[in-house]
């Protein structure tokens, strides 16, 4: 078994983080299912003793400490219920480690797979991701995804195992937005990062294309974020004041508009599973193409065929919902620096633009 038991646990009362959840990561179930990694259970003359020994004298390559963090994070479970790290095993108890994930997606194949990577030193590695490059294995999709390049691309470092979770991603973006990512090469590197998202100290700056013009150049949304009880799918966004969801703010500012779309900039005080998206679409303003929160169809615009053909083709330039991850910003882990870096927008979101911006050139 991996050394991999869990993904966040408390170390010296502050969290650490496996991956932070960015706001338009494609998992939208609250409370993540557990998955079975090992079973024993304690024979007839098992003498009473505390579960976190009883398991290392069962579980190879696992520390005594993680199976500590394992118990605090509630992934150690005897007769079907959690137990803490200080629970007597008995005769006949069955002791079961669970996952957030399936046992097979603790494997992962490293597979030769282009990264633009736009740097990378001991600590780190920033990446931008093309868009349609799924971050994390899941189900269908075991293969060709960013874990699978990293592991190929850091294949020769034996330090670097991408199945444990104190290394690795520190935050994910939805496989068909693209952009900047920024991942850890050591546990240190790990939780300092994951701090910085967690206390919103990171900068990320979106681009956008939504449908629908601006009255104003610049505003916030304020709004809780939870599941859509209609479409689990979707997020949907809820009062401020409300107990359903989380608090999530966006704040955005026009960079360019065009004839029934606008490009925008949004940047985030928070970081919610679709938190662009949903509160886009909240105000009136889905992504454009965005096939989950209904930007596919024209929304806005006239009813004439060669606007509608017009449509259809920015639709197959751009045959993803147009937000690109432009700018991410955080303290060094090692050294205190401040890195700031920024990519430009992909070919086919250019593109896409260049075709709004000719709208002009012929009568709609």
């Amino acid at each position: 078994m991996p050394d991999s038991l869990i993904d966040i646990y408390q170390e010296n009362g502050q969290p650490s983080f496996t991956s932070y959840q960015d706001p338009d990561e494609e998992e939208v179930d609250e409370g993540p299912s557990l998955y079975e990694h090992y079973r024993v259970e304690a024979d007839k003359n098992q003498k009473l003793v505390r579960v976190d020994k009883f398991l290392i004298g069962h579980l190879s390559g696992i520390s005594r400490n993680r199976i500590q963090k394992a118990a605090d994070a509630g992934f150690i479970m005897c007769n079907e219920k959690p137990v803490k790290r200080s629970y007597k095993v008995k005769p006949g108890d069955v002791i079961k480690v669970m996952l957030d994930r399936p046992y097979y997606e603790t494997t992962i194949t490293a597979e030769e797979i282009p990264l633009d990577i736009v740097y990378e030193d001991a600590d780190l590695i920033v990446v931008n991701k093309q868009a349609g490059l799924v971050v994390h294995p899941g189900f269908g999709n075991w293969h060709g995804t960013l874990l699978n390049a990293l592991a190929w691309h850091m294949r020769d470092d034996k330090r670097f195992d991408i199945t444990n979770p104190e290394i690795g991603l520190v935050h994910r973006i939805d496989k068909d937005t693209s952009g900047l990512l920024v991942v850890a090469k050591t546990p240190s590197a790990k939780t300092h990062l994951g701090l910085q998202f967690f206390n919103k100290t990171t900068r990320r700056e979106y681009n956008a294309l939504v449908w629908g013009s601006f009255k104003e150049n610049e505003g916030t949304i304020t709004g809780n974020i939870a599941r859509n009880p209609h479409d689990r799918m979707q997020m949907a966004v809820f009062p401020p004041d409300s107990e359903t969801g989380k608090h999530a703010v966006t704040h955005y500012s026009v960079i360019e508009p065009f004839p029934y779309v606008t490009l925008v900039k949004c940047v985030l005080e928070t970081g919610r599973t679709h938190q662009i998206r949903a509160h886009m679409k909240h105000i009136g303003h889905p992504l454009f193409n965005d096939a989950r929160y209904g930007g596919d169809m024209i929304l806005r615009g006239v009813q004439f065929p060669k606007y509608k053909q017009f449509i259809q083709n920015c639709f197959e330039t751009c045959p993803r919902q147009a937000l690109h991850a432009k700018t991410l910003g955080f303290t060094h882990p090692r050294t205190g620096e401040q890195m700031d870096f920024t990519s430009e927008l992909p070919t086919d979101m250019n593109n896409l633009l260049e075709r709004w911006r000719k709208i002009g050139n012929f009568d709609v």
